[in-house]
């Protein structure tokens, strides 16, 4: 069944069932389809859940991991060791400069960040508590981006770093204007210090010419019955503006 979808979709229809195209899953996949994407950068891929997911809904493009723990970067490579078009940068953190920087290993690997955590985060998710630090390579997007992606392709950006991700784009300022969209982690109640809310990277991207398209739900606190982030998907105005 699933290669009748994927001809369908190359023939204009989309044959997923009605409640599966509500996911939200489906939805983003259905934007990038309708965006023609042809490589996704994965940028805080941890052991490749984002990466699976999009293959497991119907992505068929190019997706280019970075993760920067060893641990997490040796299961990501297992995980996309036979998906030929699934690609595994070295390890490395992706920012604002070229170099090496400490990030804090959580006990729950998908929490780890280089900011430090708040004391919030502490007293919410006591599973998610520091416990070592480890010292990796980091790069700027527009340092190493030429070895993946050529500037022709039609190309999304997906940023999940826990707090980090305005960094992420200071260092692809000039990798920005060429791409379609931009999938943000974005937070409602900061969890870690110094992060950016939710409003204030609406409006950054907002002047690079990106308007939000979607929004998927994220952590959700039961402690505080409430959402902490959530996922939202920018996508260029065909106007430049």
């Amino acid at each position: 069944m699933i290669w009748l979808r994927h001809i369908a979709r190359r023939l204009g229809y989309d044959l997923t069932p009605r409640k599966k195209a509500k996911s939200p899953n489906a939805q983003l996949v259905a934007l990038l389809q309708y965006h023609q994407i042809e490589t996704v950068l994965d940028v805080g891929a941890n052991i490749g859940q984002y990466g699976q997911r999009l293959r497991d809904w119907g992505y068929e493009g190019r997706i280019i991991s970075f993760e920067p723990l060893a641990s997490a970067h040796a299961q990501l490579l297992l995980q996309s060791a036979s998906d030929p078009r699934w690609i595994v940068a070295p390890r490395m953190a992706v920012g604002d400069a070229d170099g090496e920087i400490d990030i804090q290993v959580s006990a729950e690997t998908d929490m780890s960040s280089i900011l430090p955590q708040s004391d919030l985060m502490r007293d919410i998710s006591p599973s998610s508590a520091v416990e070592s630090i480890e010292r990796v390579p980091i790069h700027r997007l527009d340092s190493i981006i030429g070895d993946y992606v050529d500037g022709v392709d039609k190309t999304f950006l997906k940023v999940d770093t826990q707090g980090f991700e305005p960094q992420v784009l200071d260092g692809a300022t000039a990798l920005l204007p060429q791409l379609i969209g931009i999938q943000l982690e974005m937070s409602l109640l900061p969890i870690y210090a110094g992060e950016h809310s939710y409003l204030t990277m609406i409006e950054r991207l907002k002047t690079d010419g990106l308007s939000l398209h979607l929004v998927l739900p994220g952590y959700f606190e039961r402690k505080l019955g409430r959402m902490l982030e959530i996922d939202g998907i920018f996508v260029r105005d065909p106007s430049g503006t």
